[in-house]
């Protein structure tokens, strides 16, 4: 029988098998679900254990025998192999290992393991499987995204939505049993507190990250960050990249409001690059990390030495401020690794600076296009986010250097009085870490950190505040209303009324809202100082996540009213504006002119 014959006598049914498989499949990844959670959340005995694993046995069948459908009844066959390569090669390692077990009675993965000297070759065999299983059920829902564009409800809200199912999953995982040192699991408040803080890049804690969770728990917040940071829909969005559909309109959309892009065509190039850019500078900073911990530091492995350095790589980048350390880097026995310090900060500063900056300025493709042209320049955005983030750091480094000397620099060398300053610098803009005491600090250096704070990182980055880009505009179009100028120009380039209307939007929408949260935190707190009130307000709406040591002290009011800062501190003030308006039928008409006395 050829090719011709057989896809003859399977188009008819086509369509039923197809729809059959993608339900089924999609059912077994509801399972497979439960039983992910089942067997990392919960303390099984043997016998529950192995009922478990020979269930996910079955569901990688399901999966398997689904593919394969699939690649039957495409008529296109190398074409779809090509363009689901990865899901093809793990169902044969699936195969393969279950064949070998078959017949030697033992799992490929068992025998590798052991091959190469593993102490605990069936703890990492499973987390294997886990992996391979969480890629399969990711993928299935993935499949969902294609949907967004049928949908009729705003990009924005999307984006909005996608947030609050992320920290829905998070909050439900880390009250797992398995997930904290806190039998039975953490209580539902301290769960959702420390989700929505991970989910959205903050830094904020209630409990102590390092020892209240355990390792599992540290693996759930990092996934949350590395979701949070690049946002859930985008992330979906750029494995949906890899579907024969494609990506639809509405999630360009929301790419195109995510990163700051211009248009739909940037947006959509600038998307399958962003996952690539955060994934190598990730890796290069946890390969940094690595070497640079210091000589006190000890780890109870190496593998754990490993995952302390992803783990602060990911949190640095995406601007997060979780430390697996009580006081964070200024933990006793690293608070005098100044190159670990250093990494770390230039890690904060790339993730703050934006993707579509990172693209323009430092990708290989536009480092070689400025070597064989010179004359070519930034793009004004860029310049924009790197000349502004610089002239901030170098004040929030001077101001700090002289206001603290004589409290939390007091007694460190030169050099380790600059780098400190440095830090604190950067990561006052939305990293959150530290490496000095906070509970020293004076009032005049919390004053100007809820400065540095408010203004955040840049557009389209993994940080929060009303942005680099907002603050420039405001301030030179403030400037160019006392000078009496008609236009406001940066550089060589006029700026339109729009963007004047949307930062002065964005600002005086997260000003009200900052005031409007303070006075109610003034309510719900009133045994604690208002500057601290104010420095934890400012911090949690800039996704900033540093502390004056109030955090824990927070009634359920309080943190209540943090976690709502967070969350619309993440989504953009902006963004969530769009998703709660309803634009106007028409704009073709306008009134007289009025006068108004101003100042």
């Amino acid at each position: 029988m050829n090719i011709q014959r057989l896809n003859e006598l399977l188009y008819d049914s086509k369509e039923a098998v197809l729809k059959g498989v993608k339900v089924t499949t999609f059912f077994a990844a509801l399972v497979a679900i439960i039983l992910i959670v089942l067997e990392n959340g919960y303390h099984l005995d043997a016998d529950e254990s192995s009922i478990v694993h020979n269930c996910m046995s079955v569901i990688f069948g399901v999966f398997s025998v689904g593919y394969f459908i699939r690649l039957l009844y495409d008529f296109e066959r190398i074409e779809f192999i090509k363009s689901t390569w990865i899901e093809g090669s793990v169902m044969t390692l699936i195969i393969v290992s279950g064949v070998s077990y078959s017949i030697f009675g033992i799992g490929l993965f068992d025998s590798i393991f052991r091959g190469i000297d593993f102490r605990s070759a069936q703890h990492w065999h499973n987390i294997f499987v886990t992996l391979m299983m969480l890629y399969l059920v990711g993928f299935e829902f993935v499949k969902v995204s294609s949907f967004l564009s049928s949908l009729t409800i705003k990009p924005a809200t999307t984006f909005i939505l996608s947030f609050i199912v992320l920290i829905g999953i998070g909050t439900g995982a880390l009250m797992l049993p398995q997930m904290t040192i806190h039998e039975g699991g953490a209580p539902f408040m301290t769960a959702f507190f420390t989700s929505v803080s991970a989910s959205c890049v903050t830094g904020l804690i209630v409990e102590d990250t390092a020892t209240y969770f355990t390792y599992k728990g540290h693996w759930v917040i990092m996934v949350l960050i590395q979701l949070g940071g690049i946002g859930i829909v985008s992330f979906a969005t750029f494995f949906a990249l890899f579907l024969k559909n494609g990506v639809g309109l509405k999630q360009q959309l929301i790419i195109q409001d995510f990163l700051s892009t211009d248009s739909l065509s940037s947006a959509k190039t600038l998307l399958s690059k962003v996952v690539g850019i955060t994934l190598t500078i990730e890796a290069i900073s946890a390969f940094c990390i690595f070497f640079t911990w210091g000589s006190k530091v000890q780890f109870a492995s190496l593998g754990m030495k490993v995952f302390h350095s992803i783990f602060h790589a990911v949190s640095a980048f995406c601007n997060a401020g979780f430390s697996l350390y009580s006081n964070g880097l200024y933990e006793t026995e690293i608070r005098g690794s100044l190159l670990l310090h250093v990494v770390i900060a230039f890690t904060v500063i790339m993730g703050g600076l934006g993707f579509s900056v990172i693209e323009d300025v430092f990708s290989i493709k536009s480092l070689r296009e400025r070597l064989e042209k010179p004359w070519k320049d930034w793009k004004l955005g860029s310049k924009v986010a790197i000349h502004t983030s610089m002239v901030l750091i170098v004040i929030g480094t001077f101001l700090y250097f002289m206001l603290e000397q004589n409290t939390t620099l007091k007694g460190l060398s030169t050099l380790e009085m600059l780098v400190a300053a440095f830090f604190q610098s950067v990561s006052t803009r939305t990293a959150g870490f530290n490496t000095v005491d906070f509970s020293l600090l004076t009032n005049s250096t919390l004053i100007f950190m809820i400065f540095l704070m408010f203004i955040g990182a840049s557009s389209g980055s993994t940080g929060g505040g009303v942005k680099t880009s907002t603050f420039l505009l405001i301030s030179i179009s403030s400037i160019a209303t006392i000078k009496g100028k008609k236009n406001v120009e940066l550089g060589k380039n006029s700026i339109s009324n729009e963007l004047l209307f949307k930062a002065f939007s964005i600002f005086v929408f997260a000003a009200t809202f900052n005031l409007i949260m303070i006075f109610l935190l003034s309510i719900t707190e009133p045994n604690l100082d208002i500057l601290k009130i104010v420095f934890e307000q400012v911090s949690a709406f800039a996704t900033v996540g540093l502390s004056a040591g109030i955090t824990a002290k927070l009634s359920v009011a309080g943190q209540s009213l943090i976690i709502l800062s967070m969350f619309v501190g993440r989504i953009g003030t902006l963004t969530l504006a769009l998703a709660l308006s309803s634009r106007v039928s028409t704009n073709a008409y306008r009134y007289p002119n009025a006068h108004i006395m101003i100042g």
